[in-house]
């Protein structure tokens, strides 16, 4: 029986080869270290969702001649990264502001407040 990590490995050449993207190199644990850092940082949702566009951003930063592929994946990587930290921490902080008593409040993120979540467009890594 393989392994989770030979199972991912897999799956991944699989779906590269797919798509015709043999060449293409995915570093797995980081992809699902993003994954991690969204799902704990924003919602468990925002996981593949934040996976997702962080790939797409990658892919056209790639398409468009902007950077190679390990570049352009490491800086959407991180961009994306960053951004679900500085989403945890500034849905905190509203949700400690909001509070009568300092604690937290049992409604915080941008439905309770959509100015404290800065927009996407505010970092450029160039990804």
């Amino acid at each position: 029986m393989k392994s989770q990590e030979e199972t991912l490995e897999d799956w991944c050449r699989a779906l590269l080869q797919a798509f015709e993207l043999e060449d293409v190199e995915v570093d797995v644990n980081e992809v699902l270290a993003l994954a991690g850092v969204a799902a704990h940082s924003v919602v468990r949702p925002a996981a593949p969702l934040t996976t997702f566009i962080a790939g797409f951003a990658a892919g056209m930063a790639t398409g468009s001649g902007q950077a190679p592929d390990t570049v352009s994946m490491q800086a959407a990587l991180g961009t994306a990264r960053a951004l679900a930290m500085d989403y945890a921490e500034v849905d905190t902080a509203a949700a400690t502001q909001h509070s009568p008593s300092g604690s937290e409040s049992a409604v915080s993120g941008p439905a309770a407040d959509p100015a404290a979540v800065p927009p996407a467009t505010s970092r450029n890594t160039g990804a």
